[in-house]
């Protein structure tokens, strides 16, 4: 569809599994929307339209593509922004490379990958791809703070269907490991800006040797917003290391869990430090030579094998030293992928719930569950999981059928706290001191750093900060229990605390404020109870937490739903969590099945069409909205949802029933008798439709197929796959 001024609604291209899905729904979506003259228009934010569009200047006049996220990101700021956004691919140093030479194979003559730029050019291209690492998507378009939370249907089916989960015993060895100081924890500077303060300011580093180097420039500070500088020491966490393999008890798998796509500069080194102390006997014995070969620790141990493949020595030797070393937690230890491998295998907020859930259990190299040690090094935040594991220990695992559902409210607004951090997270290139220094002269913040400590400075905002209470202080009200997720022991709580006590008391509410560990014990209690919890925190916890719960809820937090409600008016609707896409699509490549949930779709989609009638004053929306209500309840009531296996449904068959049980809300509504006279036929056909259509759908499956690739698929190939079916495809239009 052509790009209009003002679409009514905006639904966002992506990658993988979401994307795979989009070309069986959207269509429906479309087709049910024209009726109702709403515009339904899309918006490419995929890792490889992103690439495509940082390189005009090397692509053709056909090839080129327009930075749809940079006009995302100002329509965000505006009350007409209504925008369906899915799960993105936050892309690794190794998915980012994938992307690029998948793209060069189909005929784009884009640049590779500087690893070690020198020429200005190659710096140039570097600071390109950069930007399209990691989180680049969420702090462009995420203009609001986060309300999300299970749907009532969703949450209804999974206590009257529960998913399965492991037991737990007190005495598993699982647990989890933290450094006991010098992490980015222990080492937080906080202050919030003053008038005086405000304006620009600049982030320098002073070597031991007296040389002072400028890391970045143009900074700007406004009044009331909390500005934070910390640092990981380099030293201590290779320490950390060492201690934890050293240690290990047998029969308990060693991991590391991270966050390498979020926070796309510090958690790859940490990653890196992991792979180089794990692998340090075969490294003194062959560093000069897999250096040469170009590898880089931060890659993992998947790129030192793909290095190494054709020197049988080395391979001997990297075998018998991972064959030394304590059992690692396997990604696939089928195909012999460890914890280690790539940095973006192993996403914390995903990795650690599916621990927990399985009742502290991880698979190990022989393909056999063992109790895990789960390293998390920083304890900002790893006091969440290592509390949550000892209450387990302490009372069994949790019954899904009984327990109260936990929602959440999110500071992440305008690039809040650590996820805001990447431009200004540096590795310190000698020993020396990094200082933040305003304008007017004054050292906001002062680090003493060594070679290859992490530092890094976040913000966050006072509007956002103030909205976020506000909103934390609605959404307790509507559910009752509640706590803010603070630490005054932390320099940055300390900050936000002062701005969330005053607000309370304004308020007139009493809404306790906890740290994480405290925190993660409240809200267990209170969901065993069966009552519902709001938890509200900042920006990581918010995305912690929206995996922890759901998935030990749920079994999965892509059916959850996050409203997204933007500071100037818009609305932002977020769609789940896109963790184990890739296995999605990998299903799907080889055995045509696609089992993607798109509930999470569904609800977004429902939320949206609500806030465009409100909005916009369209109460054909709003009736569009009702019937998806339905539409979803009866999909979960009559197990209508994607399965596992080939010959079960999958998601396009859900597709076909969201379509006709839409169809039918709709034809038997009284509000609109236009709508419904269209409909009425629309519905019939797909009801008598049934059987050819179902066989069309599930006759495709069970073989390979082709999508013309993985980050840059041929539309036209998927569109074959993703609508197999005739029938249908004729009814929708």
């Amino acid at each position: 569809m052509a790009k209009t001024e003002t679409p009514d609604i905006i639904y966002t291209t992506v990658d993988e599994a979401p994307e795979l899905a989009s070309a069986s729904l959207l269509p429906i979506i479309r087709a049910f929307a024209g009726a109702a003259d709403i515009s339904v228009e899309t918006r490419d934010i995929s890792v490889a339209a992103r690439i495509l569009s940082a390189f005009p200047d090397v692509l053709t006049e056909d090839q080129r593509v327009s930075d749809d996220l940079a006009e995302l990101g100002q329509l965000v700021k505006t009350p007409e922004a209504n925008v369906i956004k899915l799960p993105n691919v936050s892309a690794s140093v190794p998915q980012l490379v994938a992307a690029i030479k998948e793209l060069q194979s189909q005929g784009f003559a884009l640049p590779d990958y500087p690893e070690d730029p020198q020429t200005d050019a190659e710096k140039d291209v570097r600071k390109r791809y950069d930007a399209i690492k990691g989180s680049a998507v969420n702090p462009v378009l995420r203009e609001g703070n986060s309300d999300r939370r299970a749907a009532k249907a969703v949450k209804s089916y999974a206590m009257q269907n529960p998913h399965s989960m492991g037991d737990w015993s007190a005495d598993s060895k699982t647990h989890v490991a933290s450094m006991d100081g010098n992490d980015f924890f222990a080492n937080e500077t906080s202050a919030t800006i003053t008038a005086a303060q405000a304006g620009g300011a600049k982030i320098t580093f002073t070597g031991s040797d007296g040389s002072e180097t400028v890391l970045k420039d143009g900074l700007s500070y406004a009044e009331g917003e909390v500005v934070d500088a910390t640092f990981l020491s380099a030293t201590a966490l290779r320490d950390f290391v060492k201690a934890e393999v050293a240690s290990m008890e047998p029969g308990v798998l060693f991991s590391v869990h991270l966050k390498a796509t979020m926070m796309k500069v510090s958690d790859p080194i940490i990653f890196g430090h992991f792979v180089s102390v794990y692998l340090e006997d075969f490294l003194a014995k062959h560093g000069s030579a897999v250096e040469a070969l170009g590898w880089n620790p931060n890659a993992g141990i998947g790129d030192l094998e793909a290095r190494i493949a054709d020197n049988a020595e080395l391979k001997a030797d990297l075998a018998a030293a991972l064959a030394d070393k304590p059992p690692l937690y396997m990604v696939n230890s089928d195909n012999g992928i460890t914890n280690l491998h790539v940095p973006s295998d192993v996403i914390i907020d995903a990795s650690m719930p599916a621990v927990i859930r399985a009742g502290g259990i991880g698979w190990g190299p022989d393909g056999k569950a063992a109790d895990t040690k789960c390293c998390i090094p920083d304890n900002c935040y790893a006091t969440v999981y290592d509390e949550t594991i000892n209450y387990f220990k302490e009372n069994g695992k949790l019954d899904v059928t009984t327990c109260g559902a936990v929602s959440n409210v999110g500071l992440m607004a305008q690039k809040a706290e650590e996820y805001g951090s990447h431009p200004t997270t540096f590795e310190a290139p000698a020993k020396g001191v990094i200082r933040i220094v305003l304008d007017n002269g004054e050292v906001l913040h002062a680090h003493e750093v060594e070679t290859g400590d992490i530092w890094r400075s976040a913000t966050a905002k006072k509007a956002p900060i103030l909205d976020w209470i506000k909103l934390g202080i609605e959404r307790t009200k509507a559910t009752g229990k509640a706590a803010f997720w603070l630490d005054a022991n932390r320099a940055h709580d300390a900050e936000i605390i002062k701005y969330v006590t005053p607000a309370l008391k304004a308020a007139g509410i009493d809404i306790p404020i906890m740290a994480p560990r405290e925190a993660t014990r409240f809200t267990l209690d209170v969901m065993t109870k069966g009552e519902d919890c709001v938890t509200i925190t900042g920006n990581v916890l918010r995305d912690y937490l929206t995996d922890l719960f759901p998935i030990l809820e749920l079994g999965t937090s892509a059916k959850m739903l996050s409203i997204v409600k933007l500071m100037n008016g818009g609305g932002l609707f977020e769609t789940g969590a896109g963790g184990s896409a890739p296995k999605h699509v990998q299903q799907l490549m080889e055995q045509n099945h696609l089992r993607w949930d798109s509930l999470g779709e569904f609800c977004a989609l429902g939320e949206s069409f609500k806030f465009l009638a409100e909005s916009k004053g369209k109460k054909a929306a709003e009736i569009l909205g009702t019937a998806i209500e339905d539409a979803t309840q009866k999909v979960l009531e009559n197990g209508n949802s994607p399965e596992r296996k080939v010959g079960q449904n999958d998601n396009r068959t859900s597709h076909y029933w969201f379509a006709r049980y839409w169809a039918e809300s709709l034809a038997a509504q009284g509000e609109d008798a236009a709508l419904a006279a269209h409909f009425a036929p629309i519905a019939e056909k797909l009801a008598a439709g049934e059987s050819t259509i179902l066989a069309e759908l599930q006759g495709a499956e069970g073989n390979a197929v082709d999508l013309g690739g993985y980050y840059h698929g041929d539309p036209a190939k998927t569109a074959a796959v993703m609508r197999p079916s005739a029938t249908l495809n004729a009814i929708i239009g």
